[in-house]
């Protein structure tokens, strides 16, 4: 195992994939690893996501779509090869851009800590695509 931690997803806005994979309204998923900690490598990554845990280098200018939502994690099991994750609390999506951004920060973050190859999502018991959609 390598000696950082489990990667957290953030966007590069408007950035065409250069920094990383493209995605949504031109923008790019850009992995940030921290500092190894002990525990489960989901629950770091995603306390790290939801927790604002995560301090932002200025320059790297990424964008936390997630910092005005306040998610918590509650539990994470594989079934097969997809990890369901269940988040507790609200979303606040700052424009329609951020929807994807939400979601493609999320889904990557999680797929990456568990090892799985998909990831189904609940917020409160919702599919985050549900939860996403209310208004």
């Amino acid at each position: 195992m390598d000696a950082s931690g489990p990667a957290v997803y953030y966007v590069a806005i408007d950035d065409g994939g250069s920094r990383g994979v493209r995605f949504g309204c031109n923008d790019s998923l850009v992995p940030i690893r921290g500092v190894a900690v002990p525990g489960d490598p989901l629950s770091v990554a995603l306390g790290r996501l939801l927790g604002a845990g995560m301090p932002l280098d200025s320059d790297a200018a990424l964008y936390d779509a997630l910092a005005n939502s306040s998610l918590r994690y509650l539990s994470g099991y594989m079934n097969g090869s997809t990890v369901v994750v269940n988040l507790s609390g609200s979303l606040r999506p700052g424009g329609v851009c951020d929807i994807p951004r939400i979601q493609a920060q999320l889904t990557h973050t999680i797929v990456s800590a568990s090892g799985a190859t998909r990831a189904e999502i609940y917020v409160n018991g919702r599919t985050l695509t549900e939860a996403l959609s209310v208004r």
